[in-house]
């Protein structure tokens, strides 16, 4: 378990720690010179002489609460102190406030220097402070009076810590290790030593991890956990790691960096929260507010963005998004506490919900459809309404960063559905899948009914025409399962329904009986539609309509403007292309030539036409052919 001290300035936390470990919290030369804690300090104890608990003591200065936030990110149970002379003060209600803006639930209050009045002032400030906690969430913690000068009430505060221990669920160890970094020194002969609270996962000597932001690789070299020396480390604990990198130095590292998994290696800028105004607030927040942010032990500016409305009123509970100046590390359920421009006061915080927030469209009801969904607790709570909302599905791996939960930990149910793309998986949810199958049958109708001379469109013409909002691997995926199920058909590279088929008319006929001896005589210099024209006495569009009628049907191919090969003449010249390949291993253009005793320029026209239908790839002034393609395996097979 770890502790963290909270309350006004010279209210007795630092010596209240001291009575309870016998250890000094304040150790910096300052310090002592000053009698105030300046910075983080860290103490461990074993209270009950076994399990070693981690305390942090953090300084109570209203100008040292970025401070007191880097050390009370990571904590347990918040040890709240108020002295009996003073009673509740200004930064006893500003910690207060952080505290349950960082969703800590268990706390214990120290009434502390009970030496230094009377029973009836005693009473009076555990009144003052019951009226204090009764609107949060901390209501019903306990209070202890204590005097860490006499001793008075320690034991019962140490009994009451180790009941909070037991009680204390144990951080899952499930996700990928992050940990916040608050401190970060030199060893002589050790090296970089970097300290923190593990928030997730587990470490290990050797372990390769991400120095974030930035994605600096380094290697865990050793590590101590709840100031012990140890070969792992786990969520929950204290950690100080000793770690390298190729030159890397202490200066290289900040408060609020992260060691991270790499698989959580990604920096952001923008994040969508809820966010919650203090009650205590004086006036409304306005959209665009410049902020501190403080997630983590990071502390950032940056400016909120209100996404309903453009003003907030105290203790108004709003979705917002941050757009911070600095890259910071974030992963769903992170807590965030936001101060004014100045940092000298909290104006209030609240919980990530999308860590990578899209930069567009911050307004528009679909988007705030998906925050409502974020704001369950669960992967498998939320993602059947993410699901349901994201057309082009969701990747994996932006879901396992996002909420960091390893794929293999997921139990997603039926409705959700892997689907495999060109640029790797996506998760749909079923019924918007088989809405998109069916919308793209029905439009593939329409255009029948709108194109009746056509045979039907290609893949990217069709994607056009019916789900122009998909992403191109997306569309390919759902366009394989359609032709996969029969529901469409493709004719080279035209997609049409099954049955449907381009009609010639009685006239269309007559013409083509005239016209397909000279093309399919000629072999591999079919005639030009001019001369088709000239030899036949029909005008050149008349022509011209009709063969590219037939290349939609598939028995023309257009290798050029006005000049049409039949489809069996391009499967012979694909042959003699095999053949080239298997003889020489590449193809030229000579070579070609050679083959089919045509010129050069004619040449040239047909493989670059073989390039573009996908047969053959250039590489310089060589080619090969793509064996993937469908007319190569037709070709072989023939």
């Amino acid at each position: 378990m770890i502790i963290g001290t909270a309350g006004h300035i010279d209210h007795g936390k630092t010596a209240l720690l001291k009575a309870l470990t016998g250890q000094e919290g304040d150790r910096r030369r300052e310090e002592r010179l000053r009698g105030i804690t300046i910075d983080l300090g860290y103490l461990y104890a074993a209270l009950d002489g076994n399990e070693l608990t981690g305390f942090i003591d953090m300084p109570g200065h209203e100008r040292l609460v970025h401070n007191m936030l880097a050390g009370a990110c990571g904590i347990d149970c918040v040890l709240l102190v108020i002295a009996a002379d003073d009673g509740v003060m200004p930064q006893t209600r500003e910690h207060l406030s952080i505290i349950e803006l960082l969703g800590i639930r268990r706390a214990l209050v120290a009434l502390s220097k009970i030496d230094r009045v009377e029973p009836a002032r005693v009473e009076e400030v555990r009144r003052e402070i019951r009226d204090l906690l009764a609107p949060g969430a901390l209501a019903e913690a306990p209070i202890f009076a204590v005097s860490s000068l006499t001793g008075d009430g320690i034991d019962a505060l140490r009994d009451a810590l180790l009941h909070e221990a037991d009680q204390i669920e144990q951080r899952s160890d499930e996700g990928y290790f992050r940990l916040a970094i608050d401190r970060a020194f030199s060893v002589s002969g050790t090296g970089v030593v970097v300290t923190g609270t593990a928030f997730a996962g587990r470490v290990a000597v050797g372990d390769e991890l991400m120095l974030s932001p930035g994605g600096r690789p380094v290697r865990v070299r050793g590590l101590h956990a709840q100031n012990c020396e140890a070969q792992q480390a786990r969520a929950g604990q204290r950690v100080a790691l000793n770690i390298a990198g190729d030159r890397l130095s202490v200066e290289d590292i900040s408060r609020g960096d992260w060691l991270l998994h790499p698989a959580l290696q990604a920096d952001t800028r923008r994040i969508d929260i809820e966010f919650v105004l203090l009650p205590s607030e004086a006036r409304a927040l306005k959209h665009w507010t410049p902020v501190h942010v403080h997630l983590g032990a990071q502390d950032v500016t940056g400016r909120i963005a209100l996404l309903e409305g453009e003003c907030l009123a105290p203790g108004g509970h709003v979705h917002a998004q941050l757009l911070l100046n600095a890259p910071v590390h974030a992963v769903h359920g992170d807590r965030v506490v936001l101060r004014d421009q100045s940092a000298q006061r909290t104006l209030g915080g609240g919980r990530v919900l999308d860590p990578f927030a899209p930069p567009r469209n911050r307004h528009r009801q679909a988007r705030l459809a998906q925050l409502r969904a974020l704001s369950g607790e669960s992967l498998e709570d939320i993602l059947p309404a993410l699901l349901s909302s994201a057309l082009n599905g969701i990747e994996p791996a932006v879901l396992e960063r996002q909420f960091n939960r390893p794929r293999h930990t997921w139990q997603l149910g039926d409705d959700a559905l892997d689907i495999t793309t060109r640029l790797g998986p996506r998760l749909f949810d079923r019924g918007t899948w088989d809405y998109l199958q069916q919308s793209l049958v029905a439009a593939l109708g329409r255009f029948h009914e709108q194109q009746p001379d056509e045979l039907g469109p290609d893949r990217d013409r069709l994607r056009r025409f019916a789900l122009p909002q998909l992403e191109r691997p997306v569309f390919i995926a759902l366009l394989d399962q359609v032709l996969a199920s029969g529901a469409v058909e493709a004719s080279g590279p035209w997609l049409h329904l099954p049955g449907h088929r381009v009609r010639l008319s009685d006239e269309e006929e007559a013409l083509k009986a005239r016209l397909w001896p000279l093309i399919d005589s000629a072999r591999y210099d079919p005639p030009w539609v001019r001369d088709l024209a000239r030899e036949l006495d029909v005008e050149e569009e008349r022509i011209r309509l009709l063969l590219r009628k037939l290349a939609r049907i598939g028995a023309l191919q257009q290798v050029v403007k006005d000049l049409f090969y039949p489809e069996t003449t391009i499967r012979q010249l694909a042959a003699r292309i095999l053949e080239m390949e298997r003889q020489a291993g590449v193809i030229r253009a000579a070579a070609f030539r050679d083959q089919i005793q045509l010129g050069r320029k004619r040449s040239i026209q047909l493989l670059e036409h073989f390039d573009r239908i996908g047969f053959t790839r250039r590489f310089g002034n060589e080619r090969k052919v793509r064996r993937d393609s469908a007319l190569a395996s037709e070709t072989e097979l023939r």
